[in-house]
């Protein structure tokens, strides 16, 4: 049987949890339809999902579609969780984008779609709440189509728009249909299909256009626009027919390399780490050993997972026995790729309540940062930090802390994740025995700019301590492990990235010396290093994209530099431009006040960049969050 692996994803309050658990309800899943409101839905599993009514961790079900096994993704819609949705786009098939009727395109939607389309995902649009007072259709779709992108094609009209009767009427091949038939034929991007058509438009048959549909969009090149409401299930149940005509299926078959995905950790109740695996080819069984061994497989059908001896291409389950398992680890030849969206550009301090619980903590934040990897624990001394992409995301781990832990927390202020990058080449070493050298170990080590993290080991052979190390690989992968370590905290308190690392001498003493050694040795020359090298703190900027009403113009660019922004582009009615990431929730809170509550602010993460030396504030964390403050 074939397989669609389908995301649903949506702007906070769209709709997406009610269309999923429509979808559930309609594909026989569940008795009844949950509701957000209610506390009772399938996916949103948490009780601190339910107490909140938001989606917090990606949850998967599955329901059959004629002969195809539609294993649906759940993801959470507010920005504060876009971490999720980055590890549901990377095992999707296709994807049903939801569209508020009411409240239309929001800065959410375009960043979704505008990763949906770079990422090639076939995309059907879903526009909800047709049924709500205010329900839009033809200025929707030319928002759509101004917004979002231009190739777009209803499939349906509404009738009764903003009523509780609001229900469709599917567009097809009836001769009143003609605009339909038109815009698919402008969209098909096929010169002889648009030739026949143009010669006599009532040579061209309904199956041919069914074809080219099909195809465009399974190419990602178009998006058919469906209307409906979750809560009603108008026009429902004509999304669902079309899931697995217009969006690529997975055969399910055990044939090929052994490929696959981790794209989601959780525990079982035993407290036994469970990996959640999309497999893209051949198939894993239980007690292969890939590399652990797998102790058991449970394939994700109807709400839950039901145990399987095998998981094959397409299919989406639970494997047990990776102790190890990280989101973004890969079975067999499977691939992960570079990072979607950008990273949080926040963090917070955590303390425990009780000081004796640091401890508990510590190994409580270890657990969630390796189900949540972009949650980077630092630890400096007692005083522990977590990432951020919003206050949300703060409040939700605190919560998850007292609630799975035990564990009472306090955050201190947020402030804004900055970079250390080195300024400059650097050398230091110490050699055994020597220079009140602390270990029975010699290393030098060289720092110089380069791009991320990357290390390198440029020694002879009969300088790599085999006796610890059994082979020169494990050395370098020790090596690279501690430097990594070590930077964590630059010269200024922030992790230090964009530097290329090389071990130019190392040495030992057999059988004395030991892998702590080069551990703890590795932390003083990388810092000696880098101060020879110098750092440059670099702050997070954001990309903004300003819509403005054009009588207010003038007094928006004006009030820009109180911001530090920097207009790149200006229309009569949008100004495109740079923007530091620690000003952009005061610049978000000015611009109702300068545009008559009409302008529309859109950030995305654009780069670091050097952030200047004022006497208003220095490098470090703390002054850089007081500066902050201030301004």
């Amino acid at each position: 049987m074939p397989f669609l692996n389908l995301g649903v994803v949506a702007h906070v309050d769209a709709g997406k949890t009610s269309l999923t658990e429509r979808l559930l309800h309609e594909g026989g899943v569940t008795d009844h339809i949950g509701s957000v409101d209610a506390g009772d839905t399938q996916t949103d599993s948490l009780d601190l999902e339910r107490r909140r009514g938001i989606t917090i961790k990606t949850a998967v079900a599955s329901f059959p579609v004629g002969q195809v096994t539609v294993n649906l993704i759940d993801t959470p819609g507010h920005p504060d969780f876009i971490a999720e949705v980055e590890r549901a786009l990377r095992i999707l098939d296709g994807a049903v984008l939801v569209v508020s009727a009411v409240e239309g395109v929001q800065a959410q939607t375009r960043i979704l779609m505008r990763t949906l389309r770079r990422l090639g995902i076939p995309t059907l649009i879903f526009v909800n709440k047709i049924d709500r007072p205010g329900a839009r259709e033809q200025s929707l779709l030319r928002e759509l189509a101004a917004r979002l992108t231009p190739n777009i094609l209803p499939t349906a009209t509404v009738l009764d728009a903003g009523t509780a009767n609001a229900t469709i009427r599917l567009l097809g091949a009836a001769p009143a249909d003609a605009d339909f038939i038109a815009r698919l034929v402008d969209v098909s991007g096929d010169p002889v299909l648009l030739s026949d058509w143009a010669r006599d438009e009532r040579s061209v048959p309904y199956d041919r256009l069914r074809d080219v549909l099909t195809a465009r969009t399974r190419a990602g090149l178009l998006h058919p626009v469906f209307f409906g409401s979750a809560v009603t299930g108008a026009g429902v149940g004509e999304l669902m027919a079309a899931l697995p005509t217009l969006l690529p299926t997975t055969p399910g078959r055990a044939d090929g390399p052994l490929s696959g995905t981790v794209f989601k950790v959780d525990r079982d109740d035993h407290g036994r780490r469970v990996a959640y695996v999309r497999m893209f080819s051949g198939a894993v069984h239980v007690r292969d050993r890939v590399p652990a061994v797998v102790t058991a497989i449970e394939a994700i059908e109807g709400g839950g997972g039901v145990r399987r001896p095998a998981l094959v291409a397409g299919q989406i389950g639970k494997v047990h026995g990776l102790r190890e398992a990280r989101i973004g680890d890969t079975l067999g030849a499977g691939t992960v790729g570079g990072q979607i969206f950008a990273p949080p550009t926040l963090e917070s301090v955590v303390r425990p309540r009780d000081p004796a619980e640091g401890r508990r903590l510590h190994a409580a934040l270890s657990e969630l940062a390796g189900q949540d990897p972009l949650i980077d624990l630092r630890q400096d001394g007692a005083e522990l930090s977590v990432s951020l992409y919003g206050e949300v995301q703060k409040e939700v781990i605190g919560a998850t802390l007292a609630e799975a832990y035990g564990i009472e927390v306090v955050f201190a202020e947020t402030r804004t994740i900055h970079v250390e990058r080195p300024a400059g080449t650097g050398c230091a070493g110490r050699t055994l025995g020597k220079d009140g050298n602390p270990t029975l170990a010699t290393l030098d080590l060289r720092v110089e700019p380069g791009t991320g993290v990357t290390f390198a080991l440029q020694v002879p052979v009969e300088q790599v301590p085999i006796h610890v190390f059994k082979a020169v690989e494990l050395f370098r992968e020790s090596l690279t492990a501690y430097v990594n370590e070590a930077l964590t905290f630059g010269l200024f308190g922030w992790r230090v990235t964009d530097v290329h690392v090389t071990a130019t001498r190392t040495g030992f003493v057999s059988p004395a010396t030991r892998a702590a050694d080069f551990r703890k040795l590795v932390p003083i020359v990388l810092r000696e290093a880098l101060e020879r090298a110098g750092t440059v703190v670099c702050e997070p900027i954001s990309r903004f994209r300003l819509e403005v009403p054009e009588s207010t113009l003038g007094a928006v660019l004006a009030a820009l530099g109180k911001f530090g922004a920097v207009p790149e582009s200006s229309t009569a009615a949008l100004v495109e431009g740079l923007v530091p990431a620690a000003r952009v929730r005061a610049l978000e809170q000015a611009i109702p006040g300068l545009t008559h509550g009409e302008g529309v602010l859109e950030t995305t993460f654009e780069r670091y960049d050097p952030r200047p030396r004022t006497s208003a504030a220095s490098q470090s964390p703390s002054e850089i969050a007081s500066f902050e403050r201030e301004a």
